[in-house]
C-alpha cells in the first residue's frame, strides 16, 4: 500500500475539480452534478468531505442528469463515502466498485520488443479511430482496419479540443504499423499542484498477455509525471489490478460506480 499520506484525499479533490471547465456542477443535496454537453458527460459526485448520501440525493441527482439529457451515472471513492452504494442501489442504480490504484513512485516501463509509443496530436486523422478503441476497447479483428467505428462526430471535436489544449493526453502503441494498444490521461491543476487520472487504457485482442497494455499504461505515467505529482487508474477488475501492481502499480481503493441497468 502507498504510504505518503493524503492520496484519497487527492484522488476525490481532483475529481471534484476535473468537470469544472466544461460542466459546472449543480448541487443535489450531498452531491456534485456536473451539467454540461451531452457529447463529454461526467458523473455526479460526492461533495468533498462528504461520508453520507441518502438515496433522495441520487434520484436528485439523476433527475438533473437526465433532465439535461446526460446518462445517470454517479462516482466516488467508496473508502470515503461507504454509504454510497446502498443509496445508490436503492434509488434503482446499479452498482459496481472497481480498484483505484496509484502511481506513488517511479513505474517500470518494459515496452515488448517491436512495440512503439507515439504522441497523438490534435490533428491526427486516425483520432477517430484512436477514440473508438479508447471508448469501446479493442474487438476481434477491430486492429486490422482503420474503420472508426463511426464514433460520435461531436465527441470527436470535444476530444481534439481538449487533446490541443493539454487536457487529455493521448498515447499510441503501435507494432508492425497496426496500433496494438491505445490509452490516455487527464491531467487537472488542484490547488496548484497537477494531478491526472489514466483512462480508458485498451489493447488488442490478439496481442493481450504480452503486457502491452500494462506498458502503455506506464509510458502514461512516466509522461504525466514530468508534471503531475500524482497519477492514478481505476482498474477494470482485479485480474487487471494485478497486471498494473506488477509494473509498480500499489492498490489504494476503490472506485464506486452506479448507473442505469442495462437496457
Amino acid at each position: 500500500m502507498p504510504t505518503r499520506p493524503g492520496l484519497l484525499d487527492r484522488v476525490e479533490q481532483y475529481a471534484a475539480v476535473a468537470s469544472l471547465p466544461d460542466a459546472p456542477p449543480v448541487t443535489a443535496g450531498a452531491l456534485a452534478v456536473p451539467i454540461g454537453p451531452p457529447a463529454w458527460p461526467f458523473p455526479a459526485r460526492p461533495l468533498p468531505g462528504t461520508r453520507d448520501v441518502p438515496a433522495d440525493d441520487v434520484r436528485a441527482a439523476v433527475a438533473l442528469q437526465e433532465e439535461a439529457g446526460l446518462p445517470a451515472a454517479v462516482e466516488w471513492v467508496a473508502d470515503r463515502t461507504p454509504t454510497l452504494a446502498a443509496a445508490a442501489r436503492a434509488a434503482g442504480l446499479v452498482v459496481t466498485e472497481f480498484p483505484l490504484l496509484v502511481a506513488d513512485e517511479p513505474v517500470e516501463l518494459l515496452l515488448p520488443h517491436g512495440v512503439r509509443l507515439y504522441l497523438v496530436g490534435a490533428e491526427d486523422p486516425a483520432l477517430p479511430h484512436y477514440q473508438h478503441l479508447l471508448e469501446t476497447g479493442f474487438a476481434p479483428h477491430a486492429e486490422d482496419t482503420d474503420d472508426p467505428g463511426h464514433p460520435d462526430q461531436a465527441r470527436t471535436a470535444v476530444l481534439r479540443e481538449r487533446v490541443a489544449t493539454g487536457r487529455t493526453v493521448v498515447m499510441v502503441a503501435v507494432e508492425d504499423g497496426t496500433p496494438v494498444a491505445v490509452g490516455s490521461h487527464q491531467p487537472v491543476d488542484v490547488d496548484g499542484t497537477e494531478v491526472s487520472e489514466v483512462v480508458g487504457v485498451a489493447s488488442s485482442v490478439r496481442r493481450r498477455g504480452r503486457g502491452v497494455g500494462a506498458a502503455l499504461a506506464s509510458a502514461l505515467v512516466a509522461q504525466a509525471r514530468e508534471t503531475a505529482d500524482l497519477v492514478f487508474l481505476t482498474a477494470g477488475d482485479d485480474d487487471v489490478a494485478r497486471v498494473y501492481e506488477r509494473v509498480g502499480f500499489a492498490w489504494l481503493g476503490s472506485t464506486g460506480v452506479a448507473a442505469r441497468p442495462a437496457g
